[in-house]
């Protein structure tokens, strides 16, 4: 039996006679087909590439774009739609892998979804004749950052700590608006490393950033301020969880900066935070005590319930989190 295809992520794609790119970020995967493609015509510039689409395909159509040509030159035959494949797509492409041509790269494009798995299964165990890309989403916050760190180092260029955070969460849900952003700062940064000004002259009124904004608010102790801003995002189309889920974040942080004494770098190793993060919640920190601390996370714990359906009205409840935290733990009085 053929040994396992070693699985490698979008930016660690390599050449192979067959390529999966799985997964349904249609970016990354398009990202990592450039990226071969680039990589194929530097080495060979009359590299031929041919597109097929296993939605609409005929028989026999894999078989003669690979088929043996006269001079042998390089081909990178790429198909895309496997997830909706026809019949005869999937009766051609299992032949195929059984006898890869020479000197052809053939990529197939899985989008996800169980059509085609017979030939996923048997693409996964072809062993090194294959390669298996994974194209995943980026949901979580640190893959987020990650991938914007690896957008300015390839780039050669810098971002500082906290313009990175704001850029993070200014994209959270578009990968490609995302990496279009990193390449626009990058530019106009002519250079320099991009600062949190800059991030916020072009993308600070973005929904998902005015989350963290309303929480940097309440902390603070402006309470009419972050108010207007979470009308203002709620208005826009702001999850009321995003919002919960950046003041949770926030007061989890200043908790556990708060009970922890040293120097920022030893705080940031025994924490596993970044420096930065340390000096920012020890600055939120001022005026804080820690009763208050502990009242406003119940209430933001609260606050997640309620707008989770354990409550009648998610608005009404984020603004009674934000009046307490902007209270620094204290409640509200009534009106």
């Amino acid at each position: 039996m053929a040994s396992t295809a070693p699985v490698v992520p979008w930016h660690g794609i390599r050449e192979a006679a067959l390529i999966l790119l799985s997964g349904n970020e249609s970016f990354l995967a398009d990202r990592a087909l450039q990226i071969l493609q680039d990589r194929m015509r530097s080495v060979d510039p009359q590299l031929e590439i041919i597109d097929l689409d296993a939605s609409t395909y005929g028989e026999g159509e894999l078989l003669y774009a690979a088929s043996p040509s006269l001079f042998g030159e390089p081909r990178l035959i790429r198909i895309t739609g496997v997830e909706g494949c026809t019949d005869a797509f999937l009766v051609d492409a299992l032949a195929y892998i059984e006898s890869p041509q020479p000197q052809v790269v053939v990529v197939f494009r899985h989008g996800g979804g169980n059509r085609g798995k017979k030939l996923l299964d048997t693409l996964r165990g072809a062993g090194q004749s294959a390669v298996i890309v994974e194209c995943k989403d980026i949901k979580k916050d640190d893959e987020r950052l990650a991938f914007i760190s690896a957008e300015f180092q390839a780039a050669g260029a810098t971002i500082e700590p906290q313009a990175k955070r704001s850029l993070a969460d200014a994209f959270a849900t578009d990968l490609a608006e995302l990496a279009a952003a990193c390449s626009q700062l990058i530019s106009d940064a002519d250079g320099h490393a991009v600062s949190q000004a800059l991030v916020e002259k072009y993308y600070g009124g973005r929904v998902e950033a005015t989350t963290f904004q309303i929480a940097d608010h309440a902390i603070g102790g402006r309470g009419a301020e972050a108010l207007i801003l979470l009308r203002h995002a709620l208005h826009s189309g702001a999850e009321p969880v995003l919002v919960v889920a950046a003041f949770a974040m926030k007061l989890r942080q200043m908790a556990h900066v708060g009970g922890a004494s040293g120097a920022v770098d030893h705080v940031a190793s025994t924490l596993g935070l970044p420096p930065w993060q340390v000096r920012n919640a020890r600055t939120s920190l001022q005026g804080w005590d820690e009763a208050g601390l502990g009242r406003s996370i119940v209430a933001v714990a609260d606050t997640d319930a309620a707008v989770k359906g354990a409550g009648r009205d998610p608005h009404y409840a984020l603004e009674k989190m934000v009046r307490i935290v902007s209270l620094r733990g204290k409640e509200p009085s009534v009106r």
